[in-house]
């Protein structure tokens, strides 16, 4: 159906704010990625990054010469107030293959699949954050966990904006978010977390989100996501969206005849309360920036040009997609329009700050680390 791709990929990157990120990626990866140009609408930035990275900067689709292979859309879509699914179809109807930055509603995803089937070229959302290395970790994990065990709760907390690839990366763990249901949400109004009760794959999920924002300024959220899969056996948690990932088994105690169970030596009541699934340590928000969020990038673009290259139907390869843009659409309905996020955030606190309460009240804190 669509166009095989040899040598680099040449990729024209549409939208600068977020896209930075997306032209940070592909220009270290030239023996793949060949970035074409910049397609935006001519501010400061857009120039500022198109001379950086030496490419020229379009301001239309019909600029756009005839040897781009694909085009990275990081331009907000209609529920952000912008254009994003129209340039993905324009893209499209060029017979360029596009990777379009979520959320995207169901409606505009299912006509940008339709176009893209249509004209025999490739169209993926990237939602992101579940090709991020500590998502796929926790991820590969929770899959495993309940191949051992029977899932009896999920726990998850996010911020509105990336409510769309929480949704995703339980879709990644349970194979699908059915059966799917959610509780309608009692008045929380003022409250910083709105909770909501659902089922996902059929397990109870309870869902705190913080249905607060500011526009244009992401960095008020409280946070990104948490998620905990909880079994008989233990709960295995995603502290935040980069890590570290834990499991935490439950405590099992064997007792004597009498009903004693400290009579024993200490491995009979089981080993740690907690250990690290893979790295220990959390990454630096620069070290996020520059190398995780690329990296989730290029994972990402990867999995487009496997699509590209297999000829796969884009219809039949975005169904989680859509169930997981339906799932979206009914949990935002259910939340309502996020309130305004205030107060104004303060400093940065760090964990030395927290050790310095301590030292203070005269206790020891050198416990105290630095990997949450």
């Amino acid at each position: 159906m669509t166009r095989a791709t040899s040598g680099p990929m040449r990729v024209v990157v549409c939208g600068t704010r977020f896209g930075q990120i997306y032209l940070s990626a592909l220009a270290r990866d030239p023996e793949r990625f060949q970035l074409a140009g910049v397609l935006a609408r001519g501010s400061a930035r857009s120039a500022a990054l198109a001379e950086e990275h030496g490419v020229p900067l379009y301001s239309s689709v019909e600029q756009l010469p005839g040897d781009v292979d694909a085009a990275c859309v990081v331009v907000s879509t209609a529920v952000g107030g912008g254009r994003g699914a129209e340039l993905a179809q324009a893209l499209l109807e060029r017979g360029i293959h596009v990777l379009q930055e979520h959320p995207v509603h169901p409606t505009e995803l299912a006509e940008c699949l339709k176009v893209a089937r249509r004209t025999g070229v490739q169209y993926l959302v990237n939602t992101f954050y579940p090709h991020l290395e500590p998502v796929r970790r926790f991820t590969a994990a929770a899959r495993e966990l309940i191949r051992l065990r029977k899932p009896v709760f999920v726990d998850a907390m996010c911020a509105v904006q990336v409510s769309f690839d929480l949704l995703d990366v339980l879709a990644g763990i349970f194979d699908g978010l059915r059966p799917w249901s959610l509780s309608p949400v009692a008045g929380q109004s003022g409250r910083p977390l709105t909770a909501v009760d659902a089922q996902v794959a059929g397990v109870p999920l309870t869902l705190r989100v913080e249905n607060r924002m500011q526009a244009g300024d992401d960095s008020t959220s409280l946070l990104l996501h948490r998620i905990t899969i909880g079994t008989d056996a233990g709960n295995l948690m995603l502290a935040n969206t980069h890590g570290p990932v834990l499991w935490s088994p439950v405590l099992r105690t064997a007792s004597d005849p009498v009903g004693r169970f400290l009579a024993g030596g200490p491995d009979d009541l089981g080993g740690p309360t907690a250990a690290y699934v893979g790295a220990p340590e959390a990454p630096t928000w620069a070290t996020v920036v520059h190398d995780v969020w690329g990296e989730g990038v290029l994972t990402a673009m990867d999995e487009l040009r496997a699509r590209i290259d297999s000829g796969a139907d884009p219809l039949r390869g975005s169904q989680r997609h859509l169930s997981v843009a339906r799932a979206w659409k009914e949990l935002t309905e259910v939340l309502g329009y996020p309130e305004v996020a205030e107060p104004e955030p303060g400093e940065p606190l760090s964990a030395a700050d927290l050790r310095a309460g301590d030292r203070r009240s005269g206790r020891d804190s050198s416990h105290l680390s630095t990997v949450g």
